[in-house]
């Protein structure tokens, strides 16, 4: 018998009917396929039975990727190594479709990497990924939302962002805690150009390091007090950062690179 391991966030989900509507969220027939974290094999499964043209799971822990050859033979290209290490845009000569019910403890780091690595020419065709509820929360939260936050920015700045369903414990084994929320993530056509990502997140932290405070501070520590954005972007300086919206951050991420070109 399989067991699940905390130390990777191991939760297996079990659910036919959560299964079987992930699979449906998109188009998988004729599709390249990557799966992160399959696990016991429960949806790679299902993926399998919608005939996908080329298919590759990532799967860090050594009995699960065995477990996954015995049971599935040839029908995959396994990759046994940890998601965080890969270069996913090396791996594929053309778009995929990912999916994945992402360890709860690495979730947010594996999609802040995608993010952070995109280029203008994106790898994957959409994302289908499972989070635990609260992070899913504030990754799709908006302006003016107490989940609003450097996470909701950096997922908004070039994806679109679909929630599918909350999921119970019930559905995964062991049954987790919390509840869980599956997403779905499409590339946008058009998005603020931003030289270097890292930037958009320096802003974010800084904005965000004292979130019940006004932005005068974090203003003034980056930009020195320049009026001239301050009029150019139309910000209140009594505002808080919850309260600027996606383009505003974009705004002042370019404002900030210029100043340093």
């Amino acid at each position: 018998m399989i067991r699940a391991k905390k130390s990777l966030g191991q939760n297996f989900l079990i659910d036919d009917k959560v299964l079987n509507k992930i699979v449906n969220c998109v188009e998988i027939n004729n599709k390249t396929i990557l799966e992160i974290g399959p696990g016991t094999g429960n949806l790679t499964k299902y993926i399998l039975n919608k005939k996908p043209k080329k298919f590759t799971v990532v799967e860090k822990d050594n009995n699960l990727a065995n477990n996954l050859k015995e049971k599935f033979n040839k029908n995959l290209n396994i990759i046994n190594d940890d998601v965080l290490n890969l270069n996913e845009s090396l791996l594929f000569n053309e778009r995929v479709i990912v999916f994945g019910n992402l360890p709860y403890n690495i979730s947010t780091e594996i999609l802040s990497k995608w993010i952070i690595n995109l280029k203008d020419d994106f790898w994957f065709e959409n994302l289908v990924l499972m989070f635990q509820k609260e992070v899913a929360d504030r990754i799709i939260a908006n302006y003016n939302d107490s989940n609003y936050g450097r996470l909701s920015i950096l997922a908004h700045w070039k994806l679109i962002i679909k929630k599918i369903c909350d999921i119970k414990p019930i559905s995964f084994y062991p049954k987790p805690k919390i509840d869980s929320s599956l997403l779905l993530f499409s590339p946008k056509k058009n998005f603020y150009k931003i030289k270097n990502p890292k930037n958009l997140e320096k802003i974010t932290r800084i904005f965000f390091n004292n979130r019940r405070k006004k932005i005068k501070k974090p203003f003034n520590q980056i930009f020195n007090g320049d009026f001239k954005i301050l009029n150019k972007l139309k910000i209140d300086l009594d505002l808080r950062p919850q309260n600027l919206n996606f383009e505003t951050y974009y705004k002042l991420t370019e404002e900030y690179e210029n100043l340093r070109s």
